[in-house]
């Protein structure tokens, strides 16, 4: 009994480490605390059922009472008994939060928020497998097959996630199924009694046999390896907003696709990223029949933290189903048209958001996992990526006159759209100041608006310049309104807050320029056209956009009658309202042409004597890295360079010692013998037959380190020497050598070693093959096979040192004391 409650525990906890993966989901821990309490109330049904001996039906239907009485105090309808009894409403009140959490799946973007049915989906489906595992690791000791419903729950972040999942809770989560397996072991070992090794040594149940090490190590091997290997393996996809999440771009809008939404992107770092790239990528292809379209938008930045702009989680529904119809709110002066455009997203864009214009009313070519928010205009997906895909959507395109925008009246104060979309972090003393002397005197939102848009012009200073700093905190603000200098990011954000320090609503928007690639109707976007506008809200006008960036500085720029083009101001076409800035005929894609200029147009900025666009020359780090591989690979021929030059300096000469003697004859005279010194004798003979040794094993010659030295040299001889009389005379030499030094009184003396190592190493190299030879030069074998041995048993003195170790630490371990105590 007490081996299944320890088993009960551990299976609970272990289903609490496999739920690890949902923290990748939800935006707090909400769900991790309701989950404990959910789980705890499970385990301590099958404890109390199990300490009753009820059978294993009773014991499930303990647990499932249990679960449904954690759900009905953690989700109550108001209607239980005794705050925890459930009700006949509490029932309908479950089917309720099913009902919602399928239409909040739909409606939130990871991370999603702690909405209670979102809550209650989670901690029933922890409390369900907290159920099977208990069954399975438990009732029926199968404890292997356990993982099978904690592998469930981490299937849910891997179809919620477009590409792939953090690594770490999946680590937290295996960690949690091999503790379970471990616990089932020993409480099967416990069963038998005591063990014992072969020599009669008494193991304590919580002493690991060499088999149960094994396997340990291999699990914990293959956790790792199924970790690191994914993390290793370069990613296929090309997110162009994942890749710069994590910062600037590599130009070629490359990424790991992670994350949901929009709202775990940092837009402002992915256009700085792209638009500061030298490589031209081509992203979208559009085909419109709108002679002179807006920008194609896929993003906004609407929540105004101090750290900046910022993308609310998107919500919405279905694009395949009815959009919401913009004709019906429109005021009179707005007008309204109808278009038709079909997108083509290259395989160098990969993200959860999809380029529409703004206002689409009908789509095809999208399923139901693309959804639709009507208050931030985008389309989004919490499954699936852009990469690849090809839709078609209608749209409407609203133009409006300035003086249909002057009439439209303030929005309440209360007004949702007002109260959150004029929203600061905080006053900034420097920005209030300006936008104060800019609205003064101005009656209307608009004319407010178009003196804030209008400030931003080359009359007061302003020029574009993509070398600048991003970012849009409140400092970044001030420090743009300061020196005047910026491109599309700065503009957008800093017009946006002056607006809304107006009470005006303002947000910022991300999309495509025009560009200057257009084939027709069809224009190729890349990533250098990507653009960021400010859009303002106006009473019953809806989203009203404004570019406050040069249009010199944007290729494919686009202005209108309401926000005309400040530094060039001309009167709009009467049709459309919209005025484009026409592309140079000499207009081309490449690095130098029109769709560079929204990169830097001033030439002369330049930082350490190079231009922004200049890129730091790369032929420096390949050469270095070429330099350092060579540097590798030529360690070993070194390192077996350096042992033949010493071992041939000990074998160059014959070893001699001199000494004094008295001759008797003459006290004060002393004789000088010189002789054979015998340990340096025996010294140059070991260092002549280590290098002969390491030289058959260069030139592939079998070595058999049983063999006496004699019997060596005679096998050489036989086998490989048999018709070169100096070489056999040297490898007999070098043996008798070696022999004499290792069993004989006096070791040879007076033989110099070094002609006869030359002299066998030459003939093994005249019989090897070219590839032997090279080997023999480049990486020898012989130098790889005493860094293998040494590696190897340095490894079996660690492993040995960490069993000693751990033997002694076992005799303090927690677990085995209080089974000790419980024995006696």
């Amino acid at each position: 009994m007490i081996a299944s409650r320890n088993t009960g525990v551990v299976a609970a906890a272990a289903t609490l480490l496999a739920a690890a993966p949902l923290s990748a989901i939800f935006q707090s821990w909400t769900w991790l605390i309701e989950s404990v309490i959910a789980v705890a109330v499970v385990a301590g049904a099958a404890a109390l059922t199990r300490l009753v001996r009820a059978p294993l039906w009773g014991q499930v239907l303990g647990m499932l009472a249990g679960l449904v009485l954690a759900l009905t105090w953690l989700f109550p309808s108001g209607e239980e008994l005794l705050a925890f009894l459930p009700a006949p409403g509490t029932f309908a009140h479950f089917a309720d939060l099913l009902a919602g959490s399928t239409q909040d799946m739909r409606s939130y973007g990871v991370e999603v928020p702690d909405t209670d049915p979102l809550l209650f989906i989670a901690v029933l489906g922890v409390g369900g497998v907290a159920v099977l595992v208990d069954v399975l690791a438990v009732g029926l000791r199968r404890p292997a097959l356990a993982g099978l419903p904690m592998l469930a729950i981490y299937s849910v972040p891997v179809a919620v996630y477009v590409d792939s999942v953090p690594a770490v809770p999946f680590m937290v989560g295996a960690a949690g199924y091999l503790w379970l397996l471990v616990t089932d072991n020993v409480d099967r070992v416990r069963r038998f009694g005591r063990r014992f090794t072969g020599d009669g040594r008494d193991v304590d149940v919580w002493e690991a046999s060499p088999l149960a090490s094994a396997g340990r190590r291999l699990a914990a091997v293959g956790v790792a390896l199924a970790v690191v290997l994914p993390l290793a393996v370069p990613g296929m996809t090309g997110g162009l907003l994942d890749s710069l999440s994590r910062g600037p771009g590599n130009g070629n809008g490359n990424g790991n696709g992670s994350g949901g939404t929009s709202g775990r992107i940092d837009l402002f770092a992915s256009l700085a990223g792209q638009l500061n790239q030298s490589e031209v990528a081509d992203l979208v292809k559009v085909t419109t029949s709108e002679p002179n379209p807006f920008y194609l938008r896929y993003a906004v930045a609407d929540e105004l933290r101090p750290s900046g702009f910022q993308a609310r989680n998107p919500t919405g529904r279905p694009t395949n189903r009815d959009l919401p119809d913009p004709t019906e709110r429109a005021d009179r002066g707005v007008q309204q048209t109808s278009y038709r455009a079909t997108v083509e997203v290259t395989k160098s864009l990969s993200m959860s958001l999809m380029p529409v214009y703004a206002e689409p009313v009908r789509t095809e070519g999208l399923n139901s996992n693309w959804l639709y928010d009507a208050n931030q205009q985008v389309v989004f997906s919490n499954r699936e990526n852009s990469r690849g895909r090809k839709y078609s959507f209608d749209y409407i395109r609203s133009t409006y006159s300035p003086a249909a925008l002057r009439a439209a009246q303030p929005l309440s104060a209360d007004h949702t759209v007002r109260r959150q979309l004029t929203a600061t972090p905080g006053p900034v003393p420097e920005v209030e100041e300006l936008v104060k002397g800019l609205v003064q005197d101005k009656r209307t939102d608009y004319d407010r608006v178009l003196a804030i848009y209008q400030h931003f012009s080359a009359d007061n200073g302003f020029s574009y310049r993509l070398s600048t700093a991003s970012g849009s905190s409140g400092q970044d603000i001030v420090n743009f309104l300061t020196n005047k200098v910026g491109y599309c990011q700065q503009y957008a954000a800093a017009m946006a807050w002056l607006v809304r320090s107006a009470g005006i609503p303002a947000r910022v928007a991300f999309g495509f320029t025009n560009g200057s690639k257009r084939d027709g109707d069809t224009f190729t976007l890349t990533n250098l056209n990507l653009h960021a506008w400010t859009e303002v809200y106006f009473n019953g006008a809806g989203w009203v956009p404004f570019d406050a960036t040069p249009a010199y500085g944007v290729p494919g720029s686009t202005r209108s009658a309401w926000a005309p083009d400040t530094d060039a101001p001309e009167p709009s076409a009467p049709d459309t309202g919209v005025t484009d800035t026409p592309a140079g005929p000499d207009a081309s894609a490449g690095p130098a042409g029109p769709d560079n200029a929204d990169r830097d147009t001033d030439d002369g900025l330049s930082l350490g004597g190079t231009t922004p666009d200049e890129q730091p020359p790369v032929w420096p780090w390949w050469t270095a890295g070429l330099l350092a591989l060579l540097m590798l690979l030529a360690i070993p021929a070194l390192r077996r360079l350096a042992l033949r030059r010493r071992r041939g300096g000990q074998a160059a000469s014959p070893a001699v010692a001199a000494t004094t003697v008295d001759d008797g004859t003459d006290p004060g005279t002393r004789l000088v013998v010189v002789g054979a010194d015998a340990n340096a004798a025996r010294a140059d003979a070991h260092a002549a037959w280590a290098e002969l040794l390491d030289t058959l094993v260069d030139f592939r010659v079998p070595v058999d380190l049983t063999e006496t030295p004699r019997a060596t040299a005679d096998r050489l001889v036989r086998d490989t020497l048999s018709d070169d009389s100096a070489a056999i005379e040297s490898a007999r030499l070098l043996g008798r050598a070696e022999e004499r030094a290792r069993y004989a009184r006096n070791p040879l003396t007076g033989e110099r070693l070094l002609p006869a190592l030359r002299a066998v190493r030459g003939t093994l190299a005249a019989r090897a093959n070219r590839r032997t030879r090279l080997l023999a030069a480049v990486l020898p074998p012989s130098v790889l096979l005493r860094w293998r041995t040494t590696l190897a048993d340095t490894s079996g003195r660690m492993a040995a040192l960490t069993g000693r170790a751990r033997y002694r630490l076992l005799r303090w371990n927690p677990r085995r004391l209080l089974a000790d105590r419980a024995a006696r």
